[in-house]
């Protein structure tokens, strides 16, 4: 009997911390559940991959997977701090007319096409979890970014509600600025519940496209991933891969995703590219169905006619099992088969696409 009580009370309390802590978020109702349940991409109470997937294989081996990722061996994190550069804010506002590029680690970006500054899922928190002292802890850098280090920005692009893309404590900080926000259906939610006013919101199902100006268009296209902040609100909102054309260069903003031929499709529809930025990072043969191996990664650049990738979602977080420099390294070793180039920028180098792309391997000298 007191085993059972025991049980229902730590029930209850888990209940009570995620309706009412703030950093798990908020449920879509009313219009905005009204909108979810009229996709096509909704049903059975759920968004739908595009594409039968499993979360992960049948079989995983629990605490040998607890075991691995606990473990600091085989150099799954930066023995000593990576070497980042300082955000030049001057140099977004040079030539309108150049497409510029700034990685600030996993899948932040700051993104400057036709003049205008869009940053992708800004995380500036050192962990990736509902709770400031638990969860995976960022790597250590030179120098750690804050949302005071950024040029002001147009736009802020998130691409799913998921702990290292969309960061709770830096949208509040964001709530008292004017930017405003573009996201997949439902993680508007999260946002209003964090102080975003609602007209700074626009929420696009795949295949829906929002004008920033009359050059410069963002369409939200399927990824094969999922959602949710806590224990029963997985598929609750939508996930997205992003199309960002401007009147002469077409990025792709892949955030997170497994392979499918969804990629092949969308090159057919959006492509060429200019460049892809595509996760390289967090896979594992125990996940294989929603995040990308490297050699998946170059297929999918490939499929989507991409002259160029810029690997992301690696050199931030451990979130996986595997050495932290090996997504790069696979990725480049895949690379010499094909005519793709690979973009390695530094952590926050900035960098154009008219200009030669840069490619050294800046990774090496920190696990020396």
């Amino acid at each position: 009997m007191i085993l059972l009580l025991t049980t229902l009370f730590l029930i209850v309390i888990a209940f009570l911390v995620i309706r009412l802590y703030p950093s798990f978020g908020a449920a879509p109702k009313e219009e905005r559940l009204s909108r979810i349940q009229q996709s096509p991409n909704y049903s059975n109470g759920q968004f739908q991959n595009p594409v039968k997937t499993k979360m992960q294989i049948d079989d995983v081996p629990f605490f040998k997977l607890i075991k691995e990722f606990l473990s600091n061996n085989e150099n799954r994190i930066p023995q000593s701090p990576i070497a980042v550069l300082p955000i030049e804010k001057s140099s977004f506002h040079q030539d309108p007319s150049e497409v510029s590029i700034c990685w600030l680690g996993h899948s932040t970006l700051l993104i400057k096409i036709d003049g205008k500054l869009i940053l992708t899922d800004p995380v500036f928190s050192q962990r990736v979890s509902p709770f400031s002292f638990l969860g995976t802890k960022a790597f250590a850098y030179s120098e750690n970014y804050s949302l005071e280090d950024l040029p002001e920005v147009d736009l802020v692009l998130i691409s799913h509600d998921h702990y290292d893309h969309l960061d709770y404590q830096t949208i509040k900080k964001l709530s008292n600025k004017k930017v405003p926000f573009l996201t997949a259906l439902g993680v508007g939610a999260h946002l209003e519940r964090w102080g975003i006013a609602p007209e700074r919101i626009t929420e696009l199902d795949w295949g829906e496209t929002f004008w920033l100006t009359n050059q410069v268009s963002l369409t939200a296209t399927p990824a094969r991933h999922f959602s949710g902040r806590g224990l029963t609100n997985r598929f609750s909102t939508l996930w997205a891969s992003w199309v960002i054309s401007g009147s002469s260069k077409r990025l792709f903003f892949g955030a997170d995703s497994g392979y499918f031929p969804g990629f092949k499709t969308l090159g057919g529809k959006y492509g060429p590219f200019d460049i892809a930025m595509l996760e390289c990072g967090q896979y594992s043969p125990y996940w294989p169905f929603i995040h990308m191996s490297p050699e998946e990664t170059l297929q999918a650049a490939a499929d989507l006619k991409a002259q160029a990738v810029l690997p992301i979602h690696w050199a931030k977080y451990k979130l996986s099992i595997h050495p932290w420099t090996e997504p790069v390294e696979r990725l480049l070793a895949a690379s010499n088969q094909q005519q793709t180039t690979i973009a390695t920028p530094s952590i926050g180098e900035i960098f154009t696409l008219d200009d030669t792309l840069p490619q050294k391997r800046w990774w090496a000298k920190e696990i020396n």
